[in-house]
């Protein structure tokens, strides 16, 4: 049948494969198909061409160069934190003095946020990271149990596969057997016609060299 997968390989009965050699034979011929392989179809033409760069954003284009060049990390800058006064040379300038002003404003506020965080995760993060918790575990759970269920299928199928391959190892020792002892019976029935032969060629002579003497 075209497309008929024909088995001739069971090594759970086989044991020529850690035999010298056979390793190396199977390896020359997998070697010896791959040269001769020679693809006619791309599987892949009906996809886009891939843009390895449409993922990336200014920011990691900027590191990606700054790696490229060998070039050290910025430092962190805490200028955001800091609350200067204005320049020595604007101590009378009233725009410096309420930008000074506006980002202390913006400092207090930003911790201020920080404080009504670090309140609202000790009263609700616990439970919310026990929540989050759980759900991982559960997750866990069913991709072990997955997991397992998928174990068990393979495990289930090598014993299919190692039943049916020892039965039918065993079928072929019997097979052998009577083989070879049809080869041996053949043998024998072959000896043993050379030998009716030789006899009855031994007989045919006797009576032409009686004759022989007789007529002379």
């Amino acid at each position: 049948m075209a497309g008929e997968v024909v088995v001739d390989a069971l090594p759970y009965v086989d044991h020529e494969y850690d035999e010298p050699g056979v390793r190396e034979a199977a390896l020359e011929l997998v070697e010896e198909e791959t040269r001769r392989y020679r693809p006619t179809k791309n599987y892949l033409d009906y996809l886009p061409a891939p843009n390895y760069d449409s993922f990336e954003t200014d920011t990691m284009k900027n590191e990606f160069e700054r790696l490229s060049s060998r070039l050290p990390m910025d430092i962190l800058s805490m200028k955001r934190y800091e609350l200067p006064q204005p320049p020595s040379g604007k101590t009378t300038d009233i725009s410096a003095w309420q930008e000074a002003v506006d980002n202390s404003y913006a400092q207090l506020e930003h911790q201020c946020v920080r404080i009504a965080n670090l309140e609202a995760m000790t009263d609700y993060g616990t439970n919310a990271w026990k929540l989050y918790n759980s759900v991982l575990v559960n997750m866990v759970s069913k991709q072990q149990k997955q997991l397992q269920d998928i174990k068990k299928e393979i495990q289930e199928v090598n014993w299919a596969r190692k039943y049916d391959q020892e039965k039918a190892g065993k079928k072929l020792s019997d097979f052998e057997t009577i083989w070879v002892g049809l080869v041996s019976k053949n043998y024998e029935i072959e000896q043993a016609c050379a030998q009716l032969e030789k006899e009855l060629g031994d007989i045919d002579v006797e009576p032409l060299a009686k004759r022989t003497r007789l007529a002379t």
